[in-house]
Order: structure tokens, then sequence, then C-alpha cells
């Protein structure tokens, strides 16, 4: 579990987000949280579902720029 954490965090601060802007959090029973400042409420699910869903579906922050993650977005497009 500790290992998709920490992948979906190596690739988030590879597309330019500091941790206080997006970062995934290890939760309690295999789940992961994905919060900052740049998702509008934390998207709470499967370690491996939140590491889906920084792969394919979170933008670089340059692409991103002013806009805000919405959770309800990224779970229609998985």
């Amino acid at each position: 579990m500790s290992d998709a954490v920490e992948q979906a965090n190596a690739l988030l601060r590879e597309r330019g987000y500091a941790e206080r802007d997006l970062a995934v959090h290890a939760g309690p029973r295999g789940k992961a949280l994905l919060k900052g400042n740049k998702i509008l409420s934390p998207l709470s699910d499967d370690a491996e579902v939140v590491l889906r869903v920084v792969q394919d579906l979170v933008p670089s922050d340059a692409d991103l720029g002013a806009k805000i993650l919405r959770p309800a977005e990224l779970r229609a497009k998985l």
C-alpha cells in the first residue's frame, strides 16, 4: 500500500506539485487520500485506485494552472 502512495507522490512531484498543493496520504485499511490546495475536496479510495487517478487523470501543475480538480469529475473519468 505504501508503495502506491509513494509512487503517486513521486508522480505528483514530477508534474510540478508541491506537497501542500496536491499529495497522497495513507489512510486506514488500505485507503489513500488525494488532497491539497489544488483539489476541491479530498478524494479517498483504495491506494491502487488513487494511484491510477494520479497516473491517468491528474494533469501537470502547469497544465492545470489556476483550475481546481474536482473529485466527482475524476471519478467520472475512471
